[in-house]
């Protein structure tokens, strides 16, 4: 196949530059012409300009959204391979309407039911800050919390939700759940107290974010509901940025109203350098790495080059036909 004939395909925001290195490319060899990008570009304009060449785009998750207006003005554009499903960043009847097919691949939720409890007991035993201490030659500067006996909420009890719970009740801490759909027998199945929204902030030490952003959890935990919280509680966020109103939580966490909060996701990505999110003593921040994983990374890219392959030859067999 001539140069001029290979399809072009853009990976974007390759962040650890290692998606060439997570799948055998091989299938594609002759018959794609892959450039990888590993810087993120923000801006509509920008975005279009970087893309307009491509045929294919192959897009991590939510990271480059892909609004109407980018799809409108990428007229080479034809697929949109995604990892992971149910991306709500991407304007799916715009793509059906300009005839860019989107294909998804598999997902798992182990890499951020573990890293949910990474951050959980780097916050128990504030990890962070002991480690600070013991690099800059001081020596035990805290208290750690033990979790045994303790109240974990769930803000939202899917696949994600649920697992951190079960590690919970290994840990022997009281597991209590609320969110707009959770129904009494699915918490009674999964092992797990049902309870109101406000006893879910009002009793929680440790409360932790597991919905799904839309319109109805857009900004769901606001100034009030951090008002209802304890002040030795703790709020861990590995969801979406969007679920909490950003500034009612700066405001929270600056005035020691909450004891701390774990966040790994933002309402922009990546995140402002000067974000107070970066510098504010009670914020263990982490930049969205609760789904990266090796394994999950593999799975990402190694559906990817399925997809891809699968919809060259199905556009090779329409066109014979």
């Amino acid at each position: 196949m001539s140069a001029s004939s290979l399809i072009k395909i853009a990976i974007l925001d390759d962040y650890q530059n290692v998606a060439l290195s997570m799948a055998d490319w091989s299938p594609l060899k002759d018959r794609a012409d892959i450039t990888v990008f590993d810087n993120h570009v923000s801006e509509p304009a920008e975005i279009v300009a970087r893309l307009k060449p491509f045929d294919v785009v192959c897009a991590m998750r939510e990271r480059t959204p892909f609004s109407r207006t980018i799809i409108e003005s990428l007229p080479k554009l034809k697929l949109i391979a995604s990892t992971g499903p149910g991306v709500t960043s991407i304007d799916m009847e715009a793509a059906a309407e300009h005839d860019v097919e989107v294909r998804h691949t598999g997902y798992s939720s182990v890499p951020t039911i573990e890293f949910t409890w990474a951050l959980i007991l780097s916050l128990a035993r504030n990890i962070r800050q002991e480690n600070e201490s013991l690099r800059h030659g001081s020596w035990q500067v805290s208290l750690g919390t033990e979790l045994a006996g303790k109240t974990l909420g769930l803000l939202g009890l899917g696949s994600v939700g649920d697992g951190v719970g079960v590690i919970g009740r290994a840990f022997r801490m009281n597991v209590i759940a609320w969110s707009q759909n959770l129904t009494a027998e699915r918490a009674q199945e999964k092992g797990v107290q049902l309870v109101s929204k406000d006893t879910l902030f009002s009793t929680s030490d440790f409360l932790s974010i597991h919905v799904r952003l839309s319109e109805r959890t857009l900004r769901l935990v606001g100034a009030a509901e951090l008002a209802q919280m304890k002040p030795t509680s703790r709020l861990i966020n590995t969801s979406r940025g969007p679920v909490v109103d950003e500034a009612a939580l700066l405001a929270a966490l600056r005035s020691r109203r909450l004891a701390g909060a774990a966040i790994d996701v933002y309402d922009e990505e990546p995140l402002n350098i000067a974000h107070p999110f970066r510098s504010l003593p009670n914020v263990l921040a982490t930049p969205h790495i609760g789904y990266v994983s090796n394994e999950l990374y593999r799975r990402f890219y190694g559906d990817s080059v399925r997809n891809i392959a699968q919809w060259l030859d199905e556009t090779a067999r329409l066109r014979i036909a």
